[in-house]
């Protein structure tokens, strides 16, 4: 196997020249950096990339750290495999390096993220299914390494945090007002967990929307099912025992699912009976009987511009630090005018 020192060898120059050519040193003369080239192309040497990173005083390495990924289902997979997609193409467009890291509670409790980027020596991080009060985000963010965060608004803390999200208040509050427009006023809000950003966006949404027509959403027409199909089926089923509203609005297909579950159960037509919305736009619901309402977010353009943005945090560059990527309101078969 042909290393460093037999290209240093034979273009008559120190392994620490030939370093410093390929990482792109200024102090080394293109003539020199030419024949060190021309060697490495004639033994057919390929730079290690991690020892290049760890020896670049430009780090070229983005981390994308998950967090509960394992607990995702497999019904929204499609939408992460986009949303790592639009990662992937802005880090491999501007020849960076990515290095994935999948967290589940227990391997959280081994490594710390700042841990992980310190020994790949990563220069900035994708953060996913990440909570601002994570005792592990503080450190990364003590570290000032510079991250983005998805679905989650950044303040003034730090120069080095960036944040990426689908505009969930207006989104939701387009999807109150479209029940809203079809006559429906006894609705009820299928929410996620409570201390989640996105979830107050999407309740202030509905509320917005609400109020315009003097109306209020009260508490007890919020059903926290914390972004959980089985939640959402056992609490809807539990509130259909005594009432029947004219719509459910949920903050998630997921459950939207939960929530028709159970209404079939109970025997009511959707949506002649009972009209049910969605968030998300997993690939799913264009299938379901009858195909679901939903806001279809644009997961490949959110990893896309988490990772743009990212890398600007990284060079210094300065920039707006909160970025809103569109969505859609895909109109199926879920809802009815309420007669």
């Amino acid at each position: 196997m042909i290393t460093i020192k037999d290209v240093a060898k034979k273009a008559g120059v120190s392994t620490g020249v030939v370093s410093k050519a390929f990482n792109n040193y200024p102090d080394i003369s293109e003539k020199t950096k030419m024949r060190i080239f021309e060697v490495a192309k004639e033994l057919n040497y390929t730079p290690n990339l991690v020892a290049k990173n760890l020896s670049s005083k430009k780090q070229m390495t983005i981390g994308m750290i998950t967090s509960g990924f394992f607990d995702s289902s497999i019904k929204d997979n499609n939408n992460s495999f986009q949303l790592f997609k639009g990662v992937y193409t802005a880090v491999e467009k501007n020849q960076y390096e990515l290095a994935i890291y999948l967290i589940d509670s227990q391997k959280q409790k081994q490594k710390s993220y700042a841990q992980f980027c310190k020994e790949r020596n990563i220069g900035g991080a994708v953060l996913i299914g990440i909570r601002m009060d994570d005792p592990y985000l503080k450190e990364l963010v003590d570290t000032k390494i510079p991250c983005v965060i998805l679905d989650i608004k950044i303040g003034n803390e730090s120069d080095f945090i960036g944040g990426v999200s689908t505009n969930n208040v207006a989104a939701s509050k387009d999807m109150a007002e479209y029940l809203l427009d079809r006559d429906h006023r006894d609705i009820v809000v299928v929410a996620g967990k409570r201390e989640t950003w996105v979830n107050q966006e999407r309740l202030t949404g509905v509320r917005l929307a609400m109020q315009e027509i003097g109306l209020e959403l009260l508490e007890e027409n919020i059903l926290h099912a914390n972004f959980s199909e089985n939640e959402a089926y056992r609490l809807t089923k539990k509130l259909i025992k005594t009432r029947v509203p004219t719509a459910f609005l949920c903050f998630s297909d997921l459950m939207a699912l939960g929530v028709m579950r159970a209404v079939k159960e109970a025997s009511l037509d959707i949506p002649k009976d009972v009209s049910i919305t969605g968030f998300d736009g997993i690939l799913i619901t264009e299938f379901t009987q009858p195909p679901l309402t939903t806001i279809q977010q644009d997961f490949f353009e959110i990893g896309n511009q988490a990772a743009l943005l990212l890398q600007n945090l990284m060079e210094g560059t300065n920039c707006e630090r909160n970025i809103s990527v569109d969505y859609r309101l895909i109109e199926r078969g879920s809802v009815a005018s309420f007669m």
